[in-house]
C-alpha cells in the first residue's frame, strides 16, 4: 500500500518500539488509518535499516486485508445462515420423524381406549411393513375375533333370554292347574292316611317352590328385556321392615334364630315401591336366616335427609373373598357345606340387586369366614334420586373395616 495514502502515525506504537529496538522483522496486525478517512485492516511488516551514508531508518511494509477481511466476513455470514438453515432443517426433519413414529402409536392408543368403552368395530390402519404394522395387524386379528365372539354370546344371550321369558310364560297355565289341584289334595289331607297326607304336604310345598322360581325367572326376563318399571308411592319403611321381620319370625321358617332391629327413628318415610323394596327385605332375611347357624340376626335401620340404609347383619359362617365376587351372580349358591335352612333358587340375591338399582339404590355386601355377613341396602328418600352416600352407620357397631367388601 502506497505511503501516501497513510497517515503516518496509524502505525502502532508497539509495533515501532519492537522495531526500533530490535534488528529483526517485527509485524502486527492492525487498523491503518488512510488519509480518506477509512479506517482499514492490515498487516504491518517493520524494520529497521542501516544506510551507509544516511543513518537507521525504520520501514515498513504495509499490507491491506480488505478484501480478506470482506472474504472472511462472507464466509462467517454464510456459515451462521447455512447454520440456521441445518438447524430449521433438522428440526423440521425430527418432527417428521418423530410424528410419523408417534401418530401411529397415537392413534393404536385411541383405537385400544374406544375398544375398551365397546366399540368394537374400530380397526388400525396399515400401510407399511415395519414392526408398527405387524402389531396393527396383530390388534386387528384380535379385535375381529373378540368383536365375532362377543357378537356370539350377545346372540346365546338373548335366545337364553327369550328361552327363559317363553318357558316361564308358558309355565305359568300348567302349573296354575297344578296349583288348583293340589290345593284340593292339601285340604282334604286329614282325611288321608298318614303317608298319603304326608305326599300331599310335600307336593304343595314343592308347588309353592316351584312358583317362588317362575316368578324369579319371570322378573330377571323383565330386567333383562328392560320392562320392569317402578310404581313409586309413599310409605314407612321402618313398618315395612317390622312387618318382613314379623313374618319370618312368627310363621314363614322354622329357626331358632331371632332379629334384632335397631332404628334411630321410628317413621321413616320414603317414596319408592313398596312391593319392590320388600321383596328386597325378604331375600336379605332369607339370605341371613339360611347362614345364621341359629344365632342372632341384627337388622339396622339409618336414614338421612336423601338417603336410608338398611343393614342385614348375620354373625354364622360368613363370606369369604371368592364368595363376595360371585354373591349377586345368578343362580349361584355358597358352599353346599354351609347350613342351610331352606333351598332357594339362587336369584334372591340378583333380584334384590337389581330391584335396588332400578331405585338408583345400591346393595353392598362385607363379609367374613366365620364373623358372619353383612347386607346394606341404600336407596334414595325419592326414587330415582341420586344418593349422595352410603349411611356408614348402617354397619353394625361390631363392624371391622378389615372385612371383605363388595
Amino acid at each position: 500500500m502506497s505511503s501516501a495514502l497513510i497517515v503516518p502515525l496509524s502505525v502502532p506504537q508497539s509495533l515501532r518500539k519492537q522495531v526500533s529496538s530490535s534488528g529483526e522483522v517485527k509485524y502486527a496486525f492492525s487498523k491503518i488509518k488512510l488519509k480518506s478517512g477509512i479506517k482499514e485492516d492490515s498487516l504491518i511488516v517493520g524494520k529497521r535499516v542501516n544506510i551507509p551514508s544516511g543513518g537507521n531508518y525504520e520501514m515498513y511494509i504495509v499490507f491491506s486485508l480488505g478484501n480478506q477481511q470482506a472474504t472472511l466476513e462472507l464466509i462467517q455470514n454464510s456459515l451462521v445462515l447455512t447454520g440456521f438453515a441445518l438447524i430449521l432443517l433438522i428440526g423440521l426433519t425430527t418432527f417428521l420423524v418423530v410424528r410419523q413414529v408417534v401418530r401411529p402409536v397415537r392413534e393404536a392408543a385411541r383405537i385400544a381406549n374406544q375398544f375398551t368403552e365397546g366399540n368394537f368395530s374400530q380397526r388400525m390402519e396399515v400401510k407399511s411393513q415395519d414392526e408398527m404394522a405387524t402389531l396393527a395387524r396383530s390388534y386387528n386379528e384380535m379385535a375381529q375375533s373378540i368383536e365375532q365372539q362377543i357378537s356370539r354370546l350377545e346372540n346365546l344371550s338373548r335366545v337364553q333370554q327369550r328361552f327363559v321369558s317363553d318357558v316361564s310364560h308358558e309355565l305359568r297355565t300348567p302349573l296354575t292347574t297344578l296349583r288348583m289341584a293340589s290345593e284340593v289334595i292339601y285340604n282334604q289331607r286329614n282325611s288321608f292316611e298318614p303317608l298319603v297326607a304326608r305326599s300331599s304336604e310335600l307336593l304343595s310345598a314343592q308347588i309353592e317352590r316351584f312358583e317362588r322360581l317362575l316368578e324369579d325367572l319371570l322378573e330377571v326376563s323383565r330386567f333383562d328385556a328392560e320392562v320392569a318399571v317402578l310404581e313409586s308411592n309413599d310409605f314407612d319403611i321402618v313398618a315395612l321392615v317390622r312387618r318382613c321381620v314379623n313374618d319370618f319370625e312368627f310363621g314363614e321358617v322354622d329357626t331358632q334364630a331371632g332379629i334384632r332391629i335397631e332404628c334411630e327413628t321410628e317413621v321413616v318415610s320414603i317414596k319408592a315401591d313398596a312391593r319392590r323394596v320388600e321383596r328386597i327385605m325378604r331375600n336379605l332375611l332369607s339370605n341371613a336366616l339360611d347362614h345364621a347357624d341359629d344365632q342372632e340376626i341384627v337388622v339396622t335401620i339409618v336414614s338421612t335427609d336423601t338417603e336410608v340404609g338398611i343393614g342385614v347383619r348375620d354373625f354364622g359362617s360368613g363370606l369369604d373373598e371368592s364368595a363376595l365376587i360371585r354373591v349377586f351372580d345368578r343362580f349361584w349358591r355358597a358352599d353346599p357345606s354351609r347350613a342351610r335352612v331352606r333351598g332357594g333358587t339362587g336369584l334372591g340375591l340378583s333380584i334384590a340387586l337389581e330391584d335396588a338399582r332400578l331405585h338408583n339404590g345400591e346393595l353392598d355386601a362385607w363379609g367374613r369366614p366365620g364373623q358372619g355377613a353383612h347386607f346394606v341396602l341404600t336407596l334414595p328418600r325419592i326414587a330415582g334420586d341420586a344418593i349422595a352416600g352410603r349411611p356408614i352407620k348402617a354397619a353394625p357397631k361390631d363392624f371391622h373395616q378389615e372385612s371383605f367388601y363388595l
